[in-house]
């Protein structure tokens, strides 16, 4: 795997090896930061734009000042890629907190944001595209403000660990009966043709590939429910698929062990793929085709 040494730091360019914060920093002790994921195609940013207003809106939310604008960090993200000689595909990972500072459960005053990025490389889960993954299902005890992208990702990461020791790829999440989202991506049903998803409130993570689902749902005359279902509702489906920047459009093909319909990939899930692949401009495979 290749190594992008240039990563951000603050608002300049420094070797990933000067990189260097001190203990007492609140995203270490606190998690009190938020953070992105920006997928690159072919050495260019996926969706960018709905990322930084994404990071913004949660800056906002847990009132941290990240002190620059989105436009500034835009050109700082895009000259990072230039300065590794990024041309292939990848993802950025970008980290905000509120800073370093004594600790101290209340907000330090005029203590500057930490903010660093860094670029890796990441090739398309091709095979999963295209034959599918399975899931297991698993309760949502995470908190109140999921539409904040937040470090608190504890509960995240154990039902993602849960799925991993079941030999999954993914942990749908449901409060009581109702599915919100899954461990790191969102979720559909398709329905007589017809797509269906949690609402985007306080409770899911308002994805940027999800809104590019709309989109593509729409421009397909797909209609496209922000409504929210059941667990069972899930295995009376007649397709199942997931979204997320990493996982473009995933399809579902079994969850606890039950296959959704014959266990194969569906053709309005295959409709989005083929949509998500000339809006990234994804021209060198033929996932869409199997």
């Amino acid at each position: 795997m290749t190594v992008y040494p240039i990563v951000i730091a603050q608002q300049n360019f420094t070797h990933q090896d000067s990189l260097h914060y001190p203990f007492e920093e609140r995203g270490l002790q606190f998690g009190d930061g938020i953070y992105e994921v920006i997928r690159i195609y072919k050495g260019n940013y996926y969706l960018l734009k709905e990322h930084m207003d994404r990071l913004f809106r949660s800056a906002e939310a847990i009132k941290i000042d990240l002190n620059i604008t989105k436009e500034e960090l835009t050109r700082l993200l895009l000259k990072l890629l230039e300065k590794n000689k990024m041309t292939t595909d990848g993802k950025v990972y970008l980290q905000a907190t509120r800073g370093s500072a004594p600790r101290d459960h209340v907000f330090p005053v005029d203590t500057p944001a930490n903010l660093y990025a860094y670029v890796q490389d990441l090739p398309r889960p091709s095979e999963k595209l295209k034959n599918g993954i399975c899931t297991i299902t698993t309760p949502d005890v995470r908190w109140e403000n999921c539409y904040i992208k937040s470090l608190n990702l504890l509960p995240n990461v154990l039902a993602k660990q849960e799925a991993k020791e079941n030999n999954c790829y993914e942990a749908i999440l449901h409060r009581g009966e109702l599915v919100t989202e899954c461990s790191s991506s969102n979720i559909y049903i398709v329905k007589n043709g017809e797509i269906y998803t949690h609402p985007a409130t306080n409770r899911i993570l308002h994805g940027c590939v999800r809104m590019r689902v709309e989109k593509f749902a729409n421009d397909l005359s797909i209609p496209f429910h922000e409504q929210a279902f059941d667990k069972e509702a899930i295995f009376q489906a007649d397709e199942v698929f997931l979204s997320s920047s990493t996982s473009e459009v995933m399809p579902v093909v079994r969850v606890d062990n039950q296959h959704i319909q014959e266990g194969k990939p569906g053709a309005v899930t295959r409709k989005l793929q083929k949509a998500y692949e000339l809006d990234a401009a994804i021209t060198e495979n033929n996932i869409t085709q199997a």
